[in-house]
């Protein structure tokens, strides 16, 4: 019985009128943008120099659709603010070098929100989002030591080698974002198929439809980040990314943490300033690094120094796998971490080891165990 009355209760009170005075506050226009007045779109406006063919009204709102869903989301814009002025910089300086559109830049923002590790469930990685094989097809190394799609300057001269080709090939910037998307082999097999060079009118994979209009928005505000209700001053945002550039030629494979101690920095400091080094080593051979500023000038003799100084102390010993051997047992027999063990010889935990197989023990060393997670699986 005390059910149904609650029920009873709870549906009188449903329909019982509220006067004004009981209403909840709606919350005043600065704390809550209008909407309808930042999505109202009274000029002119184009992609790389291309008009946006606001004629028609599916089109104009295509392009509403993609503004709500960006401005709602507005910590997600802060965010592109705030890193504009760290990565911005370097991708229009490298676009007007080559003299492409400055507009591409916007391209890696909404691709990757100017994330150095954004990653797809399709396996793109990086700022501009590279495929592994389109990537290697514009001149990036990608392997198990190294990963230029999170390089800025690679990556970006990356990007622009791949739009000079699809601009090329479809005469359009419009359509090469298409073709950046979908692939230039799906999107010349439906404008053939459909008897259209026109954007606006293809009926092209669903994201793909979203895509420049995406890119459109994300131009629009950040061209004019006040219309759309984000206020800021120049100390929010990001600073620009500064460093020296230095280069070291590795004879045998060396760690990271060698350049961090020549550079008087953290091992974070190099990971995050050459965010394409993946694992704890550096390959044999020449990298050109980004070090903090200033920390060049004498790095040569500390890195050296540093060195000699590892090899030295940390002997190289090589175990030669026996019948019966596991990396459990092995690590505990020379008292060294596992994850250490992992890490010195780039093995994989879950795959086995085989007799034979040369493993190399630095029984002295205490180095970083933490497995990169942005390496897992790449």
């Amino acid at each position: 019985m005390k059910r149904i009355s609650l029920i009873l209760l709870l549906i009188i009170l449903a329909g019982t009128d509220i006067s004004d005075a009981q209403k909840p506050a709606m919350p005043q226009t600065s704390d809550w943008p209008s909407l309808m007045i930042h999505i109202k779109i009274n000029e002119t406006l184009d992609f790389c120099g291309e008009p946006v063919a606001l004629h028609l009204q599916e089109v104009r709102e295509r392009l509403e659709k993609e503004l709500l869903l960006t401005i709602w989301d507005r910590p997600q814009v802060a965010l592109w603010i705030k890193r504009s002025t760290r990565y911005l910089p370097i991708i229009e300086n490298m676009l007007r070098e080559n003299d492409m559109p400055d507009d591409l830049k916007y391209v890696a923002i909404i691709e990757s929100a100017l994330r150095p590790h954004a990653g797809s469930s399709k396996g793109a990685i990086g700022f501009w989002q590279f495929l592994k094989s389109t990537g290697q097809k514009y001149g990036l190394r990608i392997n198990a030591e190294i990963d230029e799609r999170r390089n800025i300057f690679a990556s970006t001269r990356a990007a622009v080698n791949y739009f000079k080709a699809l601009y090329e090939m479809l005469g359009s910037w419009t359509l090469s974002a298409a073709a950046y998307n979908m692939g230039e082999l799906g999107l010349q097999t439906e404008m053939a198929s459909q008897k259209s060079r026109d954007y606006y009118q293809l009926y092209l994979p669903l994201e793909t439809q979203r895509y420049v209009f995406r890119i459109i928005a994300a131009k629009m505000i950040l061209m004019d980040p006040v219309r759309f209700g984000f206020q800021y001053t120049e100390q929010d945002l990001y600073p620009p990314l500064a460093f020296d550039r230095i280069q070291i030629e590795c004879f045998q494979d060396t760690p990271i943490q060698i350049v961090a101690q020549a550079a008087n920095t953290y091992f974070k400091v190099i990971k995050d300033l050459n965010p394409e080094l993946r694992g704890h080593f550096l390959a044999a051979g020449t990298h050109s690094l980004l070090i903090p500023p200033g920390s060049a000038e004498g790095f040569d003799a500390r890195f050296k120094q540093q060195f000699q100084q590892w090899q030295a102390k940390n002997l190289e010993r090589v175990y030669v796998v026996q019948k019966g051997d596991s990396l459990t047992d092995i690590a505990e027999r020379f008292n060294v971490p596992l994850p250490a063990l992992l890490i010195w010889n780039r093995l994989d935990s879950r795959k086995p080891i085989h007799p034979g197989d040369r493993l190399v023990i630095y029984p002295n060393e205490t180095l970083a165990t933490q497995e990169d997670p942005d390496d897992r699986n790449q």
